[in-house]
């Protein structure tokens, strides 16, 4: 469904701000995406908007693979935020972090190191602290290669991969993502709405089934493109037409 035959998804979160919580992913669906993730930045408008939200819902959250030190960078006070799908965040001004996380700061440096040294020529490698991102945009012939080297990596250090947009993710072995934390902390919520354009944004999704099946009422929104996965395109309940189109959508949360 588009977004301008979706209105009427979106009215009682108009009417009940204080019950509503409005989640959403950062590259790709606050911010377009960019050959160079260091310089990725919101969308015009965004900030001002996610602010404004953030006075008037229960929760507004960006939930996203990024560290929570660049998101702070982009994004206002105002603002829930959670980095590395989960393994850490700021939330009403508190930095918190996963307590099994710290111990694998030592072996994603180490893996790091190794990526940039023998990694695929042409893969960039995006150290995140709690978090490896080997990214193959610039190179996207490099896709099965620089997925076999990163589940090498992960099979000797015992991580997790996990598929992105146009990139492999290497993740601590820790049951955390962005449909973990939405359930979290919209745990209490009557009506929630996430809004992503990737895989990883699909166990959101699945957040939101959950969270429906104990009687909230959900809203699952698709920022499409041409990388976005049809499956996520397939189970949303709106699809919006990059980030230009979300951040209207978002203009129009506000009562």
């Amino acid at each position: 469904m588009t977004a301008a035959a979706g209105t009427d998804l979106l009215a009682p979160f108009r009417s009940r701000p204080a019950e509503s919580v409005i989640a959403c992913d950062f590259d790709g669906t606050l911010s377009p995406i960019v050959d160079d993730p260091a310089e990725a930045v919101l969308v015009d408008g965004a900030r001002e908007t996610l602010a404004a939200l953030a006075r008037q819902f229960e929760d507004v959250i960006v939930i996203s693979g990024r560290p929570v030190s660049f998101l702070q960078a982009q994004l206002p006070a105002e603002v829930s935020l959670v980095g590395l799908y989960g393994l850490e965040g700021i939330r009403h001004g508190a930095r918190w972090e996963h307590p099994n996380g710290g111990a694998w700061r030592e072996v994603i440096a180490d893996l790091a190191a190794l990526a940039a040294s023998s990694g695929p020529p042409g893969v960039r490698v995006e150290p995140k602290d709690l978090s490896l991102t080997l990214h193959y945009r610039g190179a996207p012939e490099l896709a099965a290669q620089v997925t076999a080297f990163a589940t090498t990596l992960a099979e000797r250090a015992g991580l997790a991969v996990r598929p992105a947009r146009m990139s492999v993710e290497l993740h601590p072995p820790i049951r955390s993502d962005k449909g973990t934390v939405l359930e979290r902390f919209a745990a209490r919520a009557q009506l929630a709405l996430f809004a992503g354009d990737d895989h990883g944004d699909l166990p959101a999704f699945d957040a939101l089934d959950r969270l429906a099946e104990r009687g909230a009422q959900v809203v699952r929104v698709a920022v499409s493109s041409s990388e976005a996965p049809e499956e996520l395109l397939d189970r949303a309940d709106l699809v919006v037409d990059g980030p230009g189109a979300l951040l209207d959508l978002l203009r129009g949360l506000s009562g």
